[in-house]
């Protein structure tokens, strides 16, 4: 198969992030393991976060990262920056400048024509270059299905690293992108996507989130994640559970893909989707007024999605506007940080 005649989305099983280990299999798979230790690991395993952080010196720390998933569009160039988009977005969700990168490749190569790695490759490069990342190397096997990513190494001062834990009272959270990515996936694969749909969610998934880091760097924030495959609410759940406080989100508020409504509303919904709400929905409570759909949205896992960011309520609508001017279109207050009740997630 050639890069003109394939669709990639019907070469694989899962597609995008929707194909990560499911949270509540990742999560037994690390219990109890004995890891190394060692005073410079600013941010490790013993927590869940975007991206490790390794301290080189006082004013200079190591953030690296690794994230590879099959297709979700069929178009090998945009699976290409897409793919490498959604790696970069770690650093930049931790608050580091990410500066090399490796390729990591699976590929079907007796059943589909080295032109569309070539163009995976060409797609992930230019990405790279758009952010400031040189490629210096990478690994290649051959698989039974097309995998692409990347591993990234940037660096980031030890006193300015952003985590998921340290949620504050009051804070308010602000998200840069729409949700709805893998369902729309799901849609591109059952070919019920049009070229329309498909295009401008492309367009946002390969959109780096360079400049919403940048922007956000101007403001008092105070905690950061990048949502991806564990879903607005999973990835929310790693800020919130024992963090000392609770979260209330205004559904109405979130950004979100309005034809990802409309399939959710058919019952279009990813199998990561409930993987993620039998791992995270016993800390979220949803309003009576919350349709089942926008339910299924908040779960859906997303592919290159937006910043999630936990910002001092007297930065959030400057940060807003600020984002927006800078091109951040979607960027929007979706909740805040309450006092109780602990540990939970209330949708209203």
């Amino acid at each position: 198969m050639t890069s003109q005649t394939i669709r990639l989305t019907q070469t694989v099983k899962g597609a995008g992030c929707a194909a990560k280990l499911s949270p509540g299999d990742l999560d037994r798979a690390l219990c109890g393991l004995d890891l190394p230790v060692d005073p410079n690991l600013l941010v490790g395993l013993d927590r869940a976060d975007d991206a490790g952080v390794y301290r080189v010196s006082d004013d200079l720390a190591l953030v690296q990262t690794i994230d590879f998933f099959p297709p979700m569009v069929d178009d090998p160039y945009s699976f290409g920056q897409i793919a490498a988009a959604n790696a970069l977005s770690d650093v930049y969700a931790m608050g580091g400048t990410p500066k090399t990168a490796m390729n990591i490749v699976a590929f079907p190569a007796k059943t589909m024509d080295l032109s569309v790695l070539r163009l995976v490759i060409e797609g992930g490069l230019d990405k790279m270059r758009e952010a400031g990342v040189v490629l210096v190397g990478g690994h290649t096997v051959e698989d039974s299905e097309l995998k692409y990513g990347l591993s990234v190494t940037g660096y980031i001062h030890p006193d300015r690293i952003l985590t998921k834990r340290n949620l504050q009272c009051g804070d308010c959270l602000v998200l840069t992108k729409p949700i709805g990515t893998g369902i729309i996936a799901t849609a591109i694969k059952a070919g019920l996507a049009d070229q329309g749909v498909t295009e401008r969610v492309t367009a946002a998934m390969a959109t780096l989130n360079r400049a919403a880091a940048a922007i956000m760097q101007d403001f008092s924030v105070h905690a950061c994640t990048d949502i991806t495959g564990f879903g607005f609410l999973g990835h929310l759940a790693e800020m919130t559970v024992d963090s000392g406080y609770g979260v209330r989100i205004k559904a109405a508020q979130v950004p979100v893909y309005p034809e990802a409504l409309e399939w959710a509303a058919m019952g279009l919904i990813p199998a990561g989707a409930y993987n993620n709400r039998s791992f995270r929905g016993s800390f979220v409570e949803f309003g009576a007024e919350v349709s089942q759909r926008m339910q299924d949205l908040l779960f859906d896992p997303q592919t290159s999605g937006g910043l999630l960011i936990a910002v001092a309520p007297g930065d959030a609508e400057q940060l807003v506007h600020a984002l927006r001017t800078g091109g951040v279109e979607a960027a929007a207050i979706v909740g805040e940080v309450v006092a109780g009740p602990i540990d939970r997630i209330i949708v209203e």
